[in-house]
């Protein structure tokens, strides 16, 4: 079983997709899903170092000083972290979580139909998919390219912004990409503002290959 601590708190904007989303993951078999939206028993539990933590569309400040203290120590220490869509909308406060991500929220257009380029077939959260991966989501425009601070990054899907409304980011524009931190392991998915979403297979094979391979794949290796 892989043992996932999923974090729902929000101090700002509030997706409705959330219940649906907890429910889809708390049903994959394999995964034992430990959720809360308490910051201090979140504290607690990512203390006990779980297999991966998952930020699922929270938003703003979510956490108490213990527990930045203690998801630093256990993400640098080797803990997994998979952050999922608003994740990016989240604790730009703090200094730590801009760089753990990679990556902060700048802006999206209308919730739309578009496609993805899939960079990186040799990762769980891509391997399944084609070349073009059609979807509807927000499609997040970020403050910087995620491979600003640590070319290592390594993308793993970018928006095709021909095939939407609104694009404003250029170039590879990543959504979905991984790298290391510390000697610890995080996945960023932009995708997954609705709860249609978490009902489609693609998205969850995607989801669900990229929190398992926080929880206990190499780095930024093969995607093993």
């Amino acid at each position: 079983m892989v043992d996932i601590l999923l974090y729902t708190r929000t101090a700002d904007y509030r997706h409705d997709s959330i219940p649906h989303a907890v429910a889809t993951l708390s049903a994959v078999p394999g995964f034992a899903v430990r959720h809360t939206e308490d910051p201090d028993a979140f504290a607690t539990a990512v203390g006990r170092r779980p297999d991966a933590v998952v930020f699922l569309s929270t938003s703003g400040d979510v956490l108490t000083p213990a527990g930045r203290e203690r998801l630093a120590a256990y993400v640098d220490g080797g803990g997994g972290f998979a952050g999922v869509h608003a994740a990016a909308c989240t604790e730009y406060g703090w200094p730590y979580y801009g760089e753990l991500l990679a990556a902060r929220f700048d802006r999206h257009p209308a919730y739309q139909p578009g496609r993805l380029t899939v960079t990186d077939h040799d990762h769980p959260a891509t391997r399944h998919l084609g070349g073009a991966w059609e979807f509807t989501d927000e499609w997040y425009d970020f403050r910087s390219d995620p491979r600003a601070g640590d070319p290592a990054t390594r993308v793993l899907a970018c928006a095709d912004e021909s095939s939407y409304e609104g694009a404003a980011t250029g170039g590879g524009h990543p959504l979905v990409w991984c790298r290391a931190q510390g000697a610890g392991r995080v996945f960023y998915t932009a995708l997954g503002h609705a709860a249609s979403a978490y009902d489609d297979p693609d998205f969850r094979a995607h989801l669900t290959g990229g929190i398992r391979w926080a929880a206990g794949g190499t780095p930024t290796g093969s995607g093993s």
